[in-house]
């Protein structure tokens, strides 16, 4: 099952891929528009062609796990995009993940003012990681239930 991981942003929007199975994060992408409806049909298309069945969204939280003006903003979306896909969506704690991108970026030497059009597809990646992480877990969990 491949799934499509969404860092959405205001500027530029990073995507992640899952390989044909929906075991490792594969290929990834960057949509740069601020304009909600170019991202939206771009987001669309870009699932449409590449074959996912399941969508994923970072959801910004607060970091005391509140939900601000940003989080409504980031649903609103989400459901525009699953109305669009007529495909599953997931919002995921997004927390730290900017963060843990620009670490990752730092320590393979990346300068921060080369990161700009990085960070989100790396962003993006770690959503997919967690999500398909917790995926993994859920089925084994059910396993072991039914065993």
């Amino acid at each position: 099952m491949r799934i499509m991981a969404i860092d959405y942003g205001d500027a530029r929007t990073g995507v992640a891929l899952s390989d044909p199975t929906g075991f490792l994060a594969g290929q990834t992408f960057l949509i740069k528009s601020r304009k909600e409806d170019v991202v939206l049909e771009e987001l669309a298309a870009l699932a449409q062609k590449q074959g996912a069945e399941e969508l994923v969204m970072g959801y910004p939280r607060n970091m005391d796990g509140t939900l601000g003006p940003r989080a409504e903003k980031y649903a609103a979306f989400a459901e525009r995009l699953k109305e669009r896909t007529g495909l599953p969506l997931t919002l995921w704690d997004e927390r730290r993940t900017t963060v843990d991108a620009h670490r990752i970026l730092g320590a393979q030497g990346v300068r921060a003012k080369n990161r700009k059009d990085k960070i989100d597809s790396v962003a993006a990646t770690l959503i997919l990681e967690g999500f398909l992480d917790w995926k993994r877990l859920q089925a084994q969990r059910q396993k072991e239930e039914q065993a």
